[in-house]
């Protein structure tokens, strides 16, 4: 199982004081050396965190896969068929929102999301989509042409209590039926040191995406430790898995 870890919270501490530092590039290589297989970036409307010269750079040095979260807008879809990540992950996007607060609304903007897959596999460019653990979803994101899904796991990380265990089989179901359905199947988003094991043991997950609970770690103990534990832990998953 592979780990993707999003960078753009190095890139919101930058944006604070519009400095050049800390530079989530240079967070994305030590992020490299600490055992990270992908690096996550999204680009937003309002450009809050990562900026297109990010992107760029990105593309250019890092050796793994670098995965594009946007919105499927006509300005992102130009800006990814011309950077051409190796993967972009369509996402829903709120001006306000402090982070993605939930999976793609696919039923209601099926015919928008069709629009810019066609367009970005037209760019050469394999498309993943963020939905939420459900299996309606799963079908349409089918049916779209999605080459991939992201299953948020937002609501199983967010749950308490026995609500915990309901919102992790939801995800373990969905994941589930999204390999019946023949897709690569992701997930993340809320995973941090304490939850993300029992994510990481259900099987046919191809990889996880994680972003600010690594970064909230590395600027305790730096970026290579955090993301090397993070490896750790989803190689155990793995072994107890398979035991």
């Amino acid at each position: 199982m592979i780990l993707g870890v999003n960078v753009d919270h190095i890139a919101t501490i930058r944006q604070a004081r519009k400095g050049i530092e800390p530079d989530p590039v240079m967070a994305a290589t030590l992020a490299i050396l600490g055992g990270a297989d992908g690096i996550t970036v999204h680009l937003r409307e309002d450009r809050r965190h990562i900026q297109d010269r990010d992107i760029r750079i990105l593309k250019e040095i890092v050796p793994v896969e670098l995965n594009l979260e946007m919105a499927a807008t006509t300005e992102m879809i130009g800006i990814a068929s011309e950077m051409k990540p190796d993967i972009v992950t369509l996402v829903p996007e709120k001006r306000q929102e402090l982070t993605t607060e939930g999976g793609l609304a696919v039923r209601l903007h099926k015919k928008k999301l069709a629009g810019a897959v066609k367009k970005l596999h037209h760019a050469g460019i394999p498309v993943s989509l963020f939905i939420n653990p459900d299996v309606g979803d799963i079908k349409l994101s089918k049916q779209i042409g999605a080459d991939m899904v992201e299953i948020h796991t937002g609501m199983y990380s967010d749950a308490k209590g026995k609500n915990k265990e309901t919102e992790l089989f939801r995800v373990t179901h969905a994941v589930t039926y999204a390999l019946d359905m023949s897709f690569v199947v992701n997930a993340g988003h809320g995973l941090n040191y304490f939850n993300v094991t029992k994510v990481a043991s259900i099987q046919g997950i191809r990889g996880l995406y994680i972003g600010h609970s690594i970064i909230s770690r590395a600027v305790l103990v730096g970026m290579e430790k955090a993301v090397r534990e993070m490896k750790q832990l989803i190689k155990e998953a793995g072994t107890r898995k398979d035991s």
